[in-house]
């Protein structure tokens, strides 16, 4: 049973629109790039737990405190035997690892966090939150390679590690468990579920202002400012995706309300905002569809 399912964190959201309508910096696109590889490796994962038959409980992309600590999960999973805690890597290319050291290299010698020691603070930090709601499972952890084209050389045979070749023979082992469910254990789920947070200490995202940000619908598809509206439709002129003139503005009136959570929707800034569609009446028709209407003459506005 999925009981918390993935999607994109604000973090990442935001990056990707601020990317489509502004010059990232060097190092605001990189760490965009890098948070939609690790969401893309998330999800690869995802289709694997998707296809789990045992009786058992999937959360995803938990984030949870214990003693003023923030600690994120990747997907941890909850069947009768135990908690399985998965910490998964969308690395690509080639790795190695100094066993002596314990450190993780991208080849020849540029040295990255070792992703087993993201897994044991979690590990250790998820067990003393689980004490101290008065759970007692056992747990296994593991970090998951799911690249296609990742290679870790002098990879040791003692450690956690699971690569992409040996996913069906491990979910083939979890399916083995036949035991069910308890109410424990959902309540377990439950509890997790309940604890989830979002922290926005740790987002990096640049400062940016309404005025340089490029204006406009953006194709849901491929992205492009090429779309044109044509009677009830929105059709990108660049890969011919087509959506309906009320889905275009709500999806776009979405990436302002996350980007300018503090300005308020009104039919003139989203006319603007949107750009492509030019009457007002659709704007407002739109707009009161979807949402409450507050204020009054001048002063309408949505919420």
């Amino acid at each position: 049973m999925l009981l918390k399912p993935r999607k994109k964190s604000a973090e990442l959201l935001t990056l990707q629109y601020l990317s489509t309508r502004m010059n990232l910096q060097s190092k605001d696109k990189q760490h965009y790039l890098s948070l939609k590889k690790g969401y893309e490796g998330e999800k690869k994962f995802d289709i694997w737990t998707s296809k789990l038959q045992c009786d058992c409980i999937i959360l995803n992309d938990l984030l949870l405190q214990m003693n003023n600590t923030t600690f994120q999960i990747d997907s941890l999973i909850i069947t009768a035997d135990r908690i399985y805690l998965y910490e998964v890597k969308n690395f690509e290319g080639d790795y190695i690892y100094d066993p002596k050291e314990n450190k993780f290299f991208i080849k020849p010698n540029q040295e990255i966090i070792n992703p087993l020691h993201q897994l044991e603070r979690c590990e250790s930090l998820l067990n003393q939150l689980l004490l101290k709601y008065g759970f007692h499972f056992p747990m296994a952890g593991a970090v998951v390679f799911i690249h296609d084209e990742f290679t870790l050389y002098q990879a040791p045979t003692d450690k956690p590690f699971i690569f992409l070749s040996q996913l069906r023979k491990c979910f083939t082992q979890l399916n083995a468990t036949s035991t069910l469910l308890s109410k424990h254990h959902v309540s377990l789920g439950e509890k997790l579920k309940s604890l989830h947070t979002t922290d926005d200490r740790y987002k990096q995202i640049p400062p940016y202002k309404y005025e340089q940000l490029r204006k406009g619908i953006t194709c849901r598809k491929c992205s492009s400012f090429s779309v044109k509206i044509k009677r009830l439709h929105s059709i990108c002129e660049a890969c011919g995706c087509e959506e309906t003139i009320s889905d275009a503005v709500m999806r776009t009136v979405k990436e302002f309300q996350l980007l300018f959570p503090e300005k308020k929707i009104t039919a003139r800034i989203i006319q603007d905002w949107c750009r492509s569609v030019k009457s007002r009446k659709t704007i407002t028709a739109i707009l009161a569809q979807n949402f409450r209407t507050a204020g009054e003459n001048r002063w309408i506005y949505y919420e």
